[in-house]
């Protein structure tokens, strides 16, 4: 059975709507795949402050920022149009092994992967890691910011948007 892998843009909520979209749809695993997990702007969603509130609602809060993190400051990383490389981020080291970590959580629970950006079209969660989740098998299914699911599949991307499959 292919693995259903969520994913939730913590945008502008408070923690309580974020803890009730994860309340209804079940979320046992937050993967925060923010490279930099803080916010000037919501400092619930900072990495100590979240993992904090995460475990006393019984959420398991893990970091992936290091191998899924989007918010590169190497100037390699990125187009002169300013959108990120989709393959130079793929070729980091660490990029795979955080894919199989996803895909491993995701056969023993709810997973959902984190990151700042309400819409999935702007994200890298939407615009990289759910195809290539998806390339492996994975079926990933976005948390908008109303508390609708959007299959992977029927996200409508910029075109902007530049991929490179290089595994």
């Amino acid at each position: 059975m292919n693995p259903v892998i969520y994913t939730i843009g913590h945008s502008n909520q408070t923690r309580e709507r974020f803890l009730d979209l994860l309340r209804e749809h079940g979320i046992q695993t937050v993967i925060d795949v923010r490279r930099w997990p803080v916010s000037r702007h919501a400092p619930h969603f900072n990495r100590r402050a979240l993992a904090a509130w995460l475990a006393t609602e019984g959420v398991r809060y893990l970091f992936g920022g290091e191998e899924l993190g989007g918010r590169l400051q190497e100037l390699a990383a990125y187009f002169s149009d300013g959108s990120l490389d989709a393959a130079w981020l793929k070729s980091r080291p660490g990029f795979r092994e955080g894919l199989n970590l996803v895909l491993a959580e995701a056969q023993q629970g709810r997973v959902c992967l984190l990151c700042s950006e309400g819409d999935p079209a702007r994200c890298h969660r939407g615009t990289i890691l759910a195809p290539e989740l998806e390339a492996r098998g994975g079926r990933v299914v976005h948390i908008l910011p109303d508390g609708r699911l959007l299959e992977h599949e029927r996200l409508q991307l910029p075109g902007r948007v530049r991929q490179q499959r290089l595994f």
